[in-house]
C-alpha cells in the first residue's frame, strides 16, 4: 500500500532528507583521508547535534552510503556511493567516447588532460588522464571549480546560450589568483576571443603556476556538452606552446564531437571552430 506524504509529515520528511544529504556532502568534502570524520567533527561541520547526526546516519549506513569504523567510530563514504556514481558515469557516452582521445592527446603533449562538463555556475571534472612523468596536477575526478576562471569553463561558456552565461557574469567574480579575470566585460571579450581562435586559455587564473588550454566538445544537437583541457606548469606551457597545444586540443575535441554525432566536426578536424 502506498501512502501519500503531505502536510507536516511531508515537510518533516523533506527536511530530514536535506539534512541527510548534508551529512553526505560534509563527509565527501571534508573527509580527505582514509580516517574519515569523528562524530563531533561531523556534528560541528553539518550544524546538527550529535543525536540528530546518529539518527540520520542510520539509514545511510544501512544503504552503505556511509560507513562507520567499528573501532574509531569515524564516518566515511560507503561503497554505495561508488555504486551510484559508477552507475551515473556508465550512462555517460561522453566519457567513453572521450577517454581514448584524451589518452592520445596526453601522449602527444606529455601533460595532464581533463574532461569536464558545466553544472550551473561550476565545472565538474569527469575524467583525468595524467602524464605521470611530469608534475602531477591537484585536480581530481568529481571536483568542481568556478567556470569563469577555468579554461574549460570559458570554452563552454563561449558557446553557451545567453541565459547560461548572463547569470554567471551578473555575480561578483572573485579573484582566485591576481590574474583572474573579474571584470564581466573583459570576460565577455575573452569569450569572443575563444570563439575566434577555437580554444580557451587559463593563464594562471585558477592556479598561480599553471596554464591550461581547453576546447569545447559538441553533442549530436551541435550544442556544447563538455570541454577538454591540457594543463601544465607555466614554465612548460609557454605562450608559444599554448598556441601549439591549442590547435591539438581543437583537433581532439572535434574528433570527440564527431563520435557524439556533431555535424560541426565534419570536414573541420584541422581548422579552428
Amino acid at each position: 500500500m502506498v501512502v501519500a506524504v503531505d502536510g507536516q509529515e511531508g515537510r518533516n520528511s523533506s527536511a530530514s532528507l536535506r539534512k541527510a544529504l548534508t551529512l553526505l556532502r560534509v563527509v565527501s568534502e571534508l573527509s580527505d583521508n582514509a580516517e574519515g570524520l569523528a562524530l563531533n567533527e561531523l556534528s560541528q561541520a553539518s550544524g546538527l547535534n550529535k543525536s540528530t547526526v546518529l539518527r540520520l546516519a542510520a539509514p545511510l549506513l544501512e544503504e552503505n552510503l556511509l560507513d562507520r569504523d567499528h573501532e574509531s567510530g569515524r564516518f566515511r563514504l560507503g561503497h554505495g556511493c561508488l555504486q551510484l556514481g559508477q552507475s551515473y558515469v556508465d550512462r555517460l557516452d561522453l566519457r567513453s567516447a572521450a577517454n581514448a582521445e584524451l589518452r592520445l592527446l596526453m601522449r602527444s603533449v606529455h601533460s595532464t588532460c581533463h574532461l569536464v562538463v558545466l553544472s550551473g555556475e561550476d565545472v565538474v571534472y569527469l575524467d583525468k588522464v595524467e602524464d605521470e612523468a611530469t608534475v602531477r596536477m591537484a585536480s581530481r575526478v568529481g571536483a568542481t571549480m568556478p567556470a569563469y576562471c577555468t579554461a574549460v569553463g570559458k570554452a563552454m561558456l563561449a558557446y553557451s546560450r545567453e541565459d547560461v552565461v548572463a547569470p554567471i557574469l551578473a555575480k561578483t567574480l572573485h579573484p582566485i589568483t591576481p590574474r583572474t579575470i573579474t571584470d564581466p566585460e573583459v570576460l565577455r571579450a575573452e569569450l569572443a576571443a575563444v570563439r575566434r581562435r577555437g580554444y580557451a586559455i587559463d593563464d594562471r587564473e585558477n592556479e598561480p603556476d599553471v596554464r591550461c588550454v581547453a576546447a569545447p566538445i559538441f553533442g549530436h544537437e551541435d550544442t556544447v556538452v563538455a570541454a577538454l583541457s591540457v594543463s601544465a606548469l607555466s614554465s612548460r606551457m609557454t605562450p608559444r606552446r599554448v598556441r601549439e597545444v591549442g590547435q591539438m586540443a581543437v583537433e581532439t575535441s572535434l574528433r570527440i564531437s564527431a563520435k557524439l554525432g556533431s555535424r560541426r566536426a565534419r570536414g573541420r578536424l584541422t581548422a579552428p571552430l
